[in-house]
């Protein structure tokens, strides 16, 4: 059983024979030049184009067949509904219920557990332990990113497996996958951008990417060096203003809130021809989370040696831990599922 529903299958099909008649737009992305390499489309081909597919919309306005042309040809829009279905995730109103769920159960749960005079106290440094014991925290992170690291390989091993290809990728297809996803060579549009508001091309939403993408990097830096600082070299949070964690997390935290405000101002101004509506939603989902994780971040260190400091670093955990539990299941999937395709798309192209 496909794991595409058959109407669209069809429509996916049919959008794919007529590009691949016309081959106009074969400049702009990686889709073309791997459609061209077909005369039939499976669901499984279906699911690699659409993942190729970074919905820059550069294609859309171009298209002599586009609507309100008899053919209806949207390449976007048809691509984004594929690309949905091939995550295989639950709707966005199922994974806004579990986020707010998980986030508020353990806001509760650390909030009825830490004594007040802990909680609203002045800590000396800021010192994060004396709210919340070292232990507690780190079973508390280690059980959300067992969930997460599981929960991501169960659902891109079961899906990807549908459309990965045959063909093994050698060392040169990993390395220019890599280089083209962390560069993001086909939010280009063909050199001049994703297409903006009155069809004009820019490269805004490429830099905002970048800063969402490089900022949540730096922040994991920054975690996975406070971790060596305090289980290897036994140094204990806090720590100073000019150490890495520090300087990681700041850098990474400004980029992101940066980044994810400058997305969601383009998702507003996006057609809403050019992807699926529940695409846009877990676009929205993902970019809150990010932004609320790194606006309590800093906030958390703006205040840190404060009485508040207490509560907004349950706050801070709270939605840290509601993204790691909806990991699996929304946006932030499809990076992996792109990669994928990237290097398919490579060894493809190396053949």
């Amino acid at each position: 059983m496909s794991w595409l529903e058959p109407s669209l299958a069809t429509e996916g099909v049919r959008i794919m024979t007529i590009c691949n008649a016309c081959r106009y737009c074969e400049g702009y992305c990686a889709v073309f030049p791997a459609m061209e390499k077909r005369t039939q489309f499976t669901p499984a081909d279906l699911g690699y184009l659409a993942n190729l597919c970074h919905n820059c919309g550069a294609c859309l306005p171009a298209c002599q067949y586009a609507p309100p042309h008899e053919f209806g040809v949207n390449v976007p829009q048809t691509l984004s509904q594929i690309r949905v279905q091939s995550y295989q995730l639950p709707s966005r109103k199922t994974i806004l219920m579990l986020g707010i769920g998980m986030v508020g159960l353990l806001f509760i749960t650390l909030l009825g557990s830490t004594a007040p005079a802990a909680l609203f106290a002045r800590h000396d440094g800021g010192a994060f332990y004396d709210v919340i014991p070292h232990d507690e925290m780190v079973r508390l992170f280690l059980f959300a990113g067992a969930w997460a690291l599981a929960g991501a390989l169960l659902v891109f091993g079961l899906r990807y497996g549908a459309f990965r290809g045959k063909q093994r990728a050698d060392y040169r297809a990993i390395l220019r996958g890599w280089s083209d996803a962390l560069r993001l060579v086909n939010l280009g549009g063909g050199g001049e951008g994703c297409i903006e508001e009155n069809e004009r091309p820019a490269q805004t939403r490429r830099v905002f990417h970048h800063l969402v993408f490089y900022g949540f990097l730096s922040c994991f830096l920054a975690t996975v060096i406070a971790a060596f600082y305090d289980n290897v070299l036994g140094w204990r949070a806090p720590y100073p203003l000019a150490s890495l964690p520090v300087i990681f997390g700041t850098l990474g935290g400004i980029a992101l809130l940066i980044g994810c405000a400058g997305l969601f101002s383009l998702l507003r101004e996006h057609d809403a021809a050019l992807s699926d509506k529940g695409e846009r939603g877990r676009s929205i989902l993902l970019l809150a989370f990010l932004f609320a994780i790194a606006a309590t971040g800093l906030l958390l260190l703006v205040f840190r040696g404060t009485p508040a400091m207490g509560v907004l670093l349950i706050v801070h955990l709270s939605v840290v831990f509601g993204l790691f539990v909806t990991l699996p299941y929304g946006k932030f999937m499809h990076g992996f599922f792109r990669l994928a395709a990237l290097i398919r798309f490579a060894s493809e192209q190396g053949e």
